[in-house]
């Protein structure tokens, strides 16, 4: 039987390029069933029937208590492939001294072929770094039972974003996410802390070359513009400059040695791994920001400074209402993001409690089954339908398929992060693509069982015998979909057609 004929094709395709609502339960217990799993799949990467069953059990309250704080592990079989991985194993300060030494030692030859050839290596391992930490985000978005801040942690990596290929930045992307991970659901001033802190951004933004009478504005006026202010949000261009003052000094030490001080400086020098407030680097003036004066006395005004940010109302309304974006609707009504940044003025900024406000909202609700899935939540959805009950082995397929659809990890060159909006991601190839995917999951042709290494001949992927299906599913289901299932030869045919259904880009 040929699985793919000319009608079945064009039939897949235009269910994929169509754009549907979803349909109205017929019967409260449908209906129920229904929101249950859209109210899932908003708050997971994904529903599967376990996710359902467990919901059921819990009631969502108490589901979401868990959520908020996660203590859930990874099954065995993720959890081993992750901590083999050696961007898990190795500290960053070890990891990236280590990638340093094999840098210096390349540039160091004499011999151009030589030269070119160590050069080629170090910048391979760089990028097997960042695949590896690809590769642990993709394991944690598909098995972690903590879904939410598994979310969260690939919202505050994009909110605050950093660019791989930035220097050596490929050697720091995976612990700047694993720190995120680690904070997502705590203060909005933790966060903010931890990366004005991490290497990674004060290389990719520049600061390490912000110095007194030698200003580069560039961390300072993306702190304002996108990390907590806003546009809009009550700063100036003097702020930014003023605000360049205060992180002046602030850098990125590689190496084991200190700077040459004079003695008054010494007890200024702050450092801790790679990150390092160099005093002597540092305008010591006072600084007036937002209407406030910032005394110059060294490292203490960037806390100072940070404090100030994290608690400005501007930032509770900016961020809450990015989180309501990402969570939500792309245009979110002012009263929900009014009622987000409350709470986050209530909470000094507690993440948990500002997602609390937003899920417990109406307008929550009544946006269910309407968010367009972003390239990720596609991917990861897909695979997390078809092979709930196994970890995959090999995360490459999904890796080059958001490389295809333009949202691969760490992979925005700009600040501003990926686009949450539908009109980024729901164009006519972004569609074709998509539809090539669910073939490739649905027919069991990805690769995500291939490890390397082993014999050509071995199945790449075991055969989605069964069509996918979960009892959330079906009473979400558009009659135009259900009449497109209908239509299969096959239960990978059937697959495809679910994964490439309007119904499943929506969220």
């Amino acid at each position: 039987m040929k699985i793919f004929p000319a009608l079945a094709l064009s039939t897949a395709l235009a269910l994929a390029a169509c754009a549907t609502s979803p349909p109205t339960a017929t019967t409260a217990s449908t209906a129920a069933a229904s929101q249950d799993s859209l109210w899932l799949d908003r708050l997971t990467w994904g529903a599967t029937t376990t996710d359902l069953q467990q919901l059921r059990r819990q009631g969502r309250t108490a589901w979401l208590d868990a959520q908020l704080q996660p203590r859930g592990a990874l099954p065995e079989a993720a959890l081993t492939q992750i901590q083999a991985l050696g961007v898990t194993q190795q500290p960053l300060l070890a990891l990236t001294q280590h990638m340093e030494a094999q840098r210096k030692a390349a540039d160091a030859l004499t011999d151009d072929t030589a030269k070119a050839e160590a050069q080629k290596n170090y910048q391979q391992a760089l990028t097997r770094l960042a695949r590896e930490a690809s590769s642990r985000q993709l394991l944690n978005a598909l098995y972690s039972p903590n879904q939410v801040q598994e979310q969260l942690t690939w919202f505050w990596f994009n909110h605050f974003n950093v660019h791989q290929y930035k220097a050596n930045l490929r050697a720091m992307v995976g612990d700047y996410e694993q720190g995120l991970r680690e904070r997502s659901l705590g203060s909005f001033r933790e966060l903010l802390g931890y990366t004005a802190h991490h290497p990674a951004m004060l290389r990719y933004l520049d600061n390490e070359q912000n110095a007194a009478n030698r200003i580069n504005e560039n961390y300072a006026r993306e702190l304002l513009e996108l990390h907590t202010l806003g546009i809009g949000g009550g700063y100036s261009q003097r702020d930014v400059q003023e605000l360049a003052r205060v992180l002046t000094g602030l850098g990125v030490n590689l190496t084991d040695n200190k700077p040459k001080l004079k003695p008054q400086q010494e007890a200024q020098y702050r450092r801790d791994g790679l990150m390092e407030f160099n005093p002597a680097r540092h305008d010591f003036g006072d600084k007036q920001l937002l209407g406030t004066t910032v005394k110059g006395q060294g490292f203490a005004e960037v806390d100072q400074v940070l404090d100030m940010l994290a608690r400005h109302p501007s930032t509770a309304r900016f961020v809450s209402r990015k989180l309501a974006q990402y969570f939500v609707t792309d245009d979110p009504p002012a009263a929900l993001v009014d009622r987000m940044a409350k709470r986050w003025q209530q909470s000094d900024g507690r993440i948990a409690e500002v997602m609390r406000a937003m899920v417990e909202a109406p307008e929550f609700e009544a946006s269910l089954g309407r968010k367009f899935k972003d390239p990720t939540h596609y991917v990861v959805s897909a695979v997390r339908l078809a092979y709930a009950d196994k970890v995959v082995l090999n995360t490459g397929p999904m890796l080059g398929w958001l490389y295809r659809l333009g949202q691969a990890p760490y992979n925005r060159q700009t600040p501003d992060g990926y686009p949450l909006d539908e009109n980024a991601w729901a164009g006519p190839g972004q569609m074709t693509a998509r539809f090539e995917i669910a073939r490739a999951i649905g027919s069991g042709s990805a690769g995500l069982f291939k490890v390397e290494g082993e014999p050509k001949d071995r199945p790449a992927f075991p055969q989605l015998a069964t069509p996918l299906y979960y009892d959330g599913i079906a009473p979400r289901l558009a009659p135009a979909t259900q009449q497109a299932l209908n239509q299969a030869t096959s239960p990978q045919e059937w697959n495809i057609y679910l994964l490439a259904s309007p119904d499943f880009m929506n969220r």
